[in-house]
């Protein structure tokens, strides 16, 4: 991929997430690997609706040596963490969507509430330790509520989903955000009910490593 293509989708990407209501402002960032040791960014403090291709930064994700004059997201620590640690991923969303990150306000754990979730997401959507943006800490915690998972929520903060490709993690947006809203809806009609976690492992099993290589296939 080539780096001005890279940061056209990243920018489309961050207005996608403001048309889809799954962002706000300046809030949140997005970043998409480029080659094993390159990723495009996008810039801190900048309104997604204003956003450009150019300003979108690119960044050595070993080094952290930025190409150019524009400052990355405060957040590159953890995107760059994210891929040295999953190397099968190329994309990374990090959201303050509303019904993700009022779940993530009550640290509670979302089950596995609806199918989609399992198949795309996995087994549960966990909970990384509250701590300060772009510390180490909530990158340690990050990571770990990440095993296993392509989306996880932020203590009192957010949400990160993640993705083969941009398209596959925009999609965990969607389902992350569906999720959420499902199981604050379900706790006011008596609880929500889970799906085996076994049989939602072995959903996502299937997702990873059968349905969405056939669904590239079948474009």
């Amino acid at each position: 991929m080539e780096i001005q293509e890279a940061k056209q989708m990243v920018c489309e990407a961050g207005k996608r997430l403001l048309a889809e209501g799954l962002a706000a402002g300046t809030w949140g960032n997005i970043s998409l690997r480029v080659d094993p040791e390159t990723m495009v960014i996008t810039p801190s403090g900048r309104d997604y609706e204003d956003l450009k291709p150019e300003e979108m930064v690119e960044v050595n994700i070993l080094t952290h040596e930025i190409k150019g004059n524009i400052k990355p997201s405060n957040e590159l620590g953890m995107h760059s963490a994210i891929y040295r640690d999953r190397k099968e991923i190329n994309a990374v969303i990090h959201t303050h969507q509303q019904c993700a990150s009022t779940v993530a306000a009550t640290r509670r754990e979302v089950p596995p509430v609806l199918d989609d979730m399992a198949q795309l997401i996995g087994p549960t959507v966990r909970v990384a330790d509250y701590a300060r943006s772009s510390s180490k800490k909530i990158i340690r915690g990050t990571l770990k509520a990440l095993k296993g998972r392509l989306a996880a929520l932020l203590a009192n903060h957010g949400a990160v989903c993640i993705g083969r490709d941009l398209d596959e993690a925009f999609v965990v947006s969607q389902v992350l955000e569906k999720a959420c809203r499902t199981f604050i809806e379900a706790e006011f009609l008596g609880g929500a009910k889970s799906i085996n976690k076994v049989e939602a492992y072995l959903m996502h099993q299937y997702y990873l490593n059968k349905y969405s290589k056939q669904k590239k296939g079948n474009r």
